[in-house]
C-alpha cells in the first residue's frame, strides 16, 4: 500500500505541476475511489482527503515553484497580491470542510471542475492585454517573446479569496480555479500562469494545512508516504511543462477538468 501512495503522490503532482493545478485535483477523486473500493483505504473521507492534500502539496509547490523560479516563470508580483487574499479564503474554507458530506463533496467539486473547463471553450480575445483597461502593468519574457497584462487590485484580491476558500474547502489547490483565471481574464500567457500558480499554491497550500491540522484531520501515517513522491513529481512536472506550447497547456488543461468533473459528479449522484 505505502508503495501505492508514493506513486499516486508522483503521478498526481507531475500531472498538477504541468497544469499549475497543484495535483489536488487529480489526488482528491484518486483517493475518494480508492476509499470506495479498497478495505485497506477504509480510513479515508472527505476532511482526511483534503488534509493529505493540502500537505502533500506542499511539496509538490515547493519543488515545482523552485524550478519554475530558476527558469525565470513566476511573476512574483501578481502572485503576492493573489497571497493577500487567498491565505485568509484558505483559512475559511479548510473550517468550511468539516460540514460537508462525502456524495455532497464530490457532487460540488465535480460541477465545480466542468464550469471551469468550460471557461476555456469561450473564444480568446485576439488583441489587447485583458479584460480591464486599468490596474497593474506587467510585461514578462518568456521564450525571447514578451508579454504585457494587466490585473486592478481590487479584482487579484476578491478573486483570490475566492480561490482560496475553494482550496481550503475542497484541497484542490486554487490552480484549478486561479490558472484559468489568469489566462482568460488577465490574458496571461498560459506558461507565466501556470508557473505563477504553483508559486501561489506553495504559500496557500501551508496556512490551509495549519488548519486542517489543528482540526485533527491529517492522518500522518498515511500521508508522509505520499510526500516524496509529490516532491519528485512536481519537480518532473515542472520539466515537462517547459518543453510544452501554450496551447498544449490549454489543452491539457481542459481535457483534464472535463474528465475529472463527470468522475466526480458520477460518484457524487450514485
Amino acid at each position: 500500500m505505502f508503495f501505492v501512495m508514493f506513486v499516486i503522490g508522483l503521478i498526481t503532482a507531475l500531472v498538477g505541476s504541468i497544469a499549475g493545478l497543484g495535483g489536488g485535483v487529480i489526488l482528491v477523486p484518486v483517493l475518494l475511489f480508492l476509499g470506495d473500493h479498497f478495505q485497506s483505504f477504509e480510513w479515508v473521507n472527505p476532511q482526511a482527503i483534503v488534509g493529505i492534500s493540502l500537505v502533500v502539496m506542499i511539496f509538490t509547490g515547493m519543488s515545482s515553484a523552485i524550478s519554475y523560479m530558476k527558469h525565470q516563470r513566476v511573476d512574483k508580483k501578481i502572485g503576492l497580491i493573489f497571497l493577500y487574499g487567498s491565505i485568509p479564503g484558505g483559512i475559511f474554507g479548510s473550517w468550511l470542510n468539516q460540514f460537508f458530506k462525502a456524495d455532497v463533496f464530490s457532487l460540488f467539486f465535480g460541477i465545480i471542475m466542468i464550469l471551469v473547463s468550460l471557461l476555456f471553450f469561450i473564444p480568446r480575445r485576439q488583441k489587447g492585454n485583458s479584460l480591464f483597461k486599468n490596474g497593474i502593468e506587467r510585461e514578462k519574457m518568456v521564450d525571447g517573446k514578451t508579454f504585457t497584462y494587466r490585473m486592478p487590485f481590487l479584482i487579484g484580491l476578491v478573486l483570490s479569496f475566492v480561490v482560496g476558500m475553494l482550496s481550503g474547502l475542497l484541497g484542490i489547490g486554487g490552480g484549478s480555479l486561479m490558472v484559468p483565471a489568469m489566462i482568460l481574464l488577465l490574458n496571461i500567457p498560459p506558461h507565466i500562469a501556470t508557473a505563477t500558480s504553483m508559486f501561489i499554491i506553495f504559500f496557500t497550500s501551508i496556512s490551509s494545512s495549519a488548519t486542517h491540522i489543528a482540526l485533527g484531520h491529517v492522518e500522518w501515517a498515511y500521508t508522509l508516504w505520499f510526500i516524496p513522491g509529490a516532491y519528485l513529481g512536481g519537480t518532473l512536472g515542472a520539466a515537462a511543462n517547459r518543453r510544452l506550447n501554450g496551447q498544449a497547456v490549454e489543452w491539457f488543461l481542459r481535457v483534464l477538468l472535463i474528465v475529472i468533473g463527470i468522475r466526480l459528479i458520477w460518484q457524487g449522484i450514485w
